[in-house]
């Protein structure tokens, strides 16, 4: 008797994105801080992993790692969800990106550095939380992150051959958000200091 033939989910074959792309760099960037990926491992993967162009071949690239199950790469186009509506991600590929001036601090920030430079500053912003999560991976790449004085900053990032250090001001302000800055640097830098003398707003 034949097997029947294999089912392949349809949205394997569908066209990834930038942001299908960075989420599943960041599952690569976890699975070397665990040791699960050498680094000679990791760059092959950033290789094959930029010239994915399917859904499906991006899921090939994890598909033997052991990662949280709400960290699995996405089946589906990426769009904003109950639960990534809270999340935004800047991409810095050979290129820069930056959020500055008055702009909206959401839950949740995912950063991608490669050959590139990622600006985050946060001294006029609006924060919608009273936490906020930035988490970056640069490789030969860097992001710089300012803070308004008086908010309390907690550093969790690594350096690998490369810097991590985030920091916030002597005096920290009870009423002033958290902002927990986690990630990881190879040959790159991950940086920041507070700003003093500006104005903070909170729209929590």
């Amino acid at each position: 008797m034949e097997n029947p033939p294999e089912r392949r989910d349809p949205a394997s074959g569908l066209r990834a994105s930038d942001s299908n792309r960075e989420q599943v760099a960041g599952l690569l960037g976890e699975a070397l801080s665990t040791g699960q990926l050498s680094h000679d491992e990791y760059s092959e993967r950033l290789d094959s992993l930029y010239a994915a162009k399917t859904l499906g071949e991006l899921e090939v690239i994890t598909r033997d790692l052991q990662l949280e199950p709400r960290s699995a790469p996405s089946a589906v186009p990426y769009e904003p969800t109950r639960d990534g509506a809270d999340t935004d991600h800047l991409l810095a590929v050979f290129s820069g990106s930056s959020r500055k001036g008055r702009w909206r601090v959401r839950r949740r920030i995912r950063g991608l550095a490669m050959f590139g430079g990622l600006e985050l500053d946060l001294t006029d912003a609006v924060f919608e939380s009273r936490e906020v999560e930035i988490t970056v991976f640069a490789m030969f790449g860097g992001a710089d992150i300012r803070v308004p004085d008086g908010v309390e900053v907690r550093c969790q990032g690594m350096g690998i051959f490369g810097g991590f250090d985030v920091h916030g001001g002597p005096t920290i302000d009870p009423a002033a958000p958290v902002v927990v800055v986690k990630g990881l640097a190879i040959f790159g830098g991950v940086g920041g200091k507070p700003r003093k003398n500006r104005k903070r707003d909170s729209g929590a």
